[in-house]
Order: structure tokens, then sequence, then C-alpha cells
């Protein structure tokens, strides 16, 4: 049987709310523990994912979420009450996020997002930033920006395009709806539904078939993969500061504070075009 995370004697970042344990030989799973707040990935967490990344050696990671929750995404109620939100919302928003997400996608060795709930915004560009993914039949997947007035990221959305294309990237981003996780295994979102109730076990035999391969060519391969990609994405630097600046103005717009506070109020956000 495998064994709940936490089980084990091990450390506890983040105030408890990232979970470590070692469910087979070679594999550390990293449990976001934040059910309150449907896994919302604050700064602490994320903090959490860059330092613990860089002080383990396991020859596959899996990242999931506790019982039947995933991440639903940045914690954009850290903004809410904050005085200087349009200073401040890229700091909050980009600097932690991006950190995290960079250690994820430098560890050495295979990882693997076993989405065991909804991954929503932030929480799903993680499960991106993985090297694969294995999926509940149950859950959804959605991009929210649209629905938030936000300018998503340049190596966030490339995250996308590299793995569903661009025709595909559109239609998540742009009509902003929710898919399921069938939809998402057939748009390549995801690589494998597991079985009902089954979605722990399953990533952990995947992870563990994964860390039993050959390290030096797990690191080799995956090393290649990266490069390549990146070689193909590379932007001009005066586009890649464009859309860096589009990003940043978005934070100081109305339609993004509006968005926030909505989303935080439960209602239809009211957008002025500014």
């Amino acid at each position: 049987m495998t064994p709940e995370p936490g089980d084990l004697d091990q450390p506890r970042p983040a105030g408890g709310r990232l979970l470590i344990d070692e469910p087979a030989p070679g594999v550390t799973r990293l449990t976001i523990s934040n059910p309150a707040k449907r896994g919302a990935l604050d700064h602490a967490i994320l903090d959490a994912f860059t330092s613990t990344l860089a002080g383990i050696d396991a020859r596959c990671v899996i990242i999931t979420g506790e019982k039947t929750t995933f991440s639903a995404g940045y914690d954009i109620g850290d903004l809410r009450g904050n005085g200087q939100f349009a200073d401040q919302a890229d700091r909050l928003v980009a600097n932690p996020f991006t950190a995290a997400l960079d250690a994820v996608e430098a560890y050495p060795y295979p990882t693997l997002a076993a989405l065991n709930g909804h991954a929503i915004g932030g929480g799903l560009e993680l499960a991106l930033a993985c090297d694969l993914r294995i999926a509940a039949g149950t859950i959804a997947l959605g991009m929210p920006p649209a629905k938030l007035g936000l300018v998503y990221s340049h190596t966030g959305i490339r995250k996308f395009i590299n793995t569903i294309g661009a025709p595909r990237t559109r239609e998540l981003f742009l009509v902003g709806r929710r898919i399921d996780a069938r939809t998402a295994r057939e748009w390549g979102l995801v690589n494998a539904i597991a079985e009902e109730g089954r979605i722990a076990e399953e990533a952990v035999e995947l992870a563990a078939e994964i860390a039993s391969n050959a390290p030096l060519a797990q690191k080799g391969n995956k090393r290649v993969i990266r490069a390549v990609l990146d070689a193909q994405a590379a932007l001009d630097p005066d586009v890649e500061r464009e859309l860096i600046e589009l990003r940043r103005a978005c934070f100081a717009s109305e339609d993004f504070r509006e968005g926030v506070r909505a989303f935080s109020e439960k209602r239809a956000p009211r957008w002025q075009g500014r």
C-alpha cells in the first residue's frame, strides 16, 4: 500500500504546507498541503519548492496535492489588502512563482505531476513545469487569466505552446473555460489518466519505473529536450522586453484590480478596458 504523504519522518517546510516523503526507492514526493485554500500556492509554499528541490537527489520527483486537491493556482488573496497593489503585484505573483517553477524545470532528473484534483492557473503551470503528468479522471484543468484581467507571462505561455501547440493554447487562454481530464489527455496536456481511486498508486508506480532507468541517460535526455525547446523558443531581446512590459502594465490596470476583487468576492467582474 502506498504510504500517505507525510507518514514518514520527514521535514515539513512552509509551516507544514509542503509535505515530503519517499514512497519508493529513488522517489521523492512533494505534496502541497493547503486544503483551506484549495492548494493555493503562497510565498512560503513556493519558497519551499525552491529550497527543497535544491537539496534532494531523487531519481524521480512526484509533485501532487493532498487528498482530492491539487492546486487552484497562486494565492491571489495575498493581493487584496495590499496598499501598494500596482507596485507590489508583479513581485508578489512573479518572483517566488518563477523561482519555484525554474527549480522544478532545472531539477536534473525526471519530474512527475500527479494531478489528484483540479489544476487551475498557476497550479496548472506548475504541472506543466514537470516532465510528465498523470491525472485523476474526475479533475478539471483551466487557465483563468481572461477572467482576472491578467496578461500571462510569455515564459508561462511558452510552456503551453510547447505542450499542446498554439491553437489549443489560444483556446485555453482566450476562451478561459475549464476542460476535463479526458479532453486534457486528448490535447496532450496530461500523459495518462489513472484508474478511479488509484492516482497516488499509479503515480508512484510510474515514478518507480522512471527511477529505475539509467541515471546518466535520464539526466542527459532531459537536458537535450530542454535545450532543443529553449532554442526553438528564443525571442528577440526587444520583443521580450515588450512582452515583459505588457505584463507589468496589466498589474497597474484597473481591470486587473477589479478582476482580483471580483474573484475574491465571488461575483462577475465589471471590466472598464483600462
